[in-house]
């Protein structure tokens, strides 16, 4: 049975989902995106996600075409249709189709909307085990905070992490850490979790939000500060979160292996309490 999609209003089979040439997400990057977790059949922190492309595309000028009311009701009814137990939904809005020119168009001109649905399991083996990362230079751009389209550095930055088969790349700007090519970036040292703080240089995750949540509520010391290479390297543990990898333990950075080489007692608790939300929030839906 072929996928069924959203496209500007129409439910369509995915092979005649086609998008214009002179569509600014396409030509431009000139869009934003959420990734949206399905668990057991039910979305997790849909609001939290939707309440962010909002924001991003305050932030950028761009007008969403559809109410949150509406864009909840397309997500359900796209998890329904292509029977997604476990996966997530990919949802996409650019400025529109146009005539090839830099400055935004008329406002007559809508936005374009896209959302598919995809099976993807819990990494369970990857955080049981840990993974590797590659250390690189941040080169991207200083609008980080907005869930944009225009991911080419941290494309290259995953690639370079990807050649030397590590996981993830952590992104540094001169000595301070950022966040991942994907992901959020945490340290662990003396039992207290930190992490940069929300600016312009990351993305507030959602995965992150939820974890800052779980170490207040488990009374787990959660800093949100910046941390240097340095920092990173004399850590007693390193994990990275996100909507796909979860609380994700980093056992080893470029040739620095961290802590003991095992996931830590902090990420292995923040995993079994992530999980515990998971559960609350599928047994919740029912």
């Amino acid at each position: 049975m072929e996928q069924t999609v959203f496209l500007n209003g129409e439910y369509i089979e995915r092979s005649d989902a086609k998008v214009d040439i002179e569509d600014r997400g396409y030509q431009f990057g000139d869009g934003i995106y959420e990734v949206i977790r399905v668990y057991e059949g039910t979305v997790f922190t849909m609001s939290e996600h939707l309440e962010r492309l909002y924001k991003s595309a305050e932030k950028m000028k761009l007008t969403v075409p559809y109410e949150m009311e509406e864009l909840t009701s397309m997500v359900g009814r796209l998890i329904e249709v292509n029977k997604v137990e476990d996966g997530f939904i990919y949802m996409q809005v650019s400025r529109g189709i146009s005539p090839r020119q830099h400055h935004f168009p008329g406002k007559d001109v809508p936005a374009s909307v896209i959302a598919y649905t995809k099976e993807f399991k819990r990494p369970v083996k990857q955080m049981s085990e840990g993974v590797t990362a590659t250390l690189v230079e941040d080169i991207r751009w200083l609008r980080c905070d907005i869930k944009s389209l225009n991911l080419l550095g941290n494309i290259l930055a995953k690639e370079e992490a990807a050649s030397k088969g590590d996981f993830e790349a952590i992104q540094h700007r001169g000595e301070t850490v950022t966040e991942g090519s994907s992901s959020n970036v945490f340290i662990v040292k003396d039992g207290t979790v930190y992490t940069h703080p929300v600016t312009n240089l990351i993305l507030n995750g959602i995965t992150r939000r939820v974890i800052k949540d779980l170490a207040d509520e488990n009374g787990v010391p959660f800093v949100e500060r910046t941390f240097t290479v340095e920092e990173l390297f004399e850590a007693d543990e390193i994990f990275i979160a996100s909507t796909t990898s979860e609380v994700m333990p980093v056992i080893k950075v470029d040739d620095t292996v961290v802590g003991q080489g095992v996931p830590g007692p902090v990420t292995m608790a923040l995993q079994s309490w992530f999980t515990d939300r998971i559960k609350a929030a599928c047994k919740k839906e029912v």
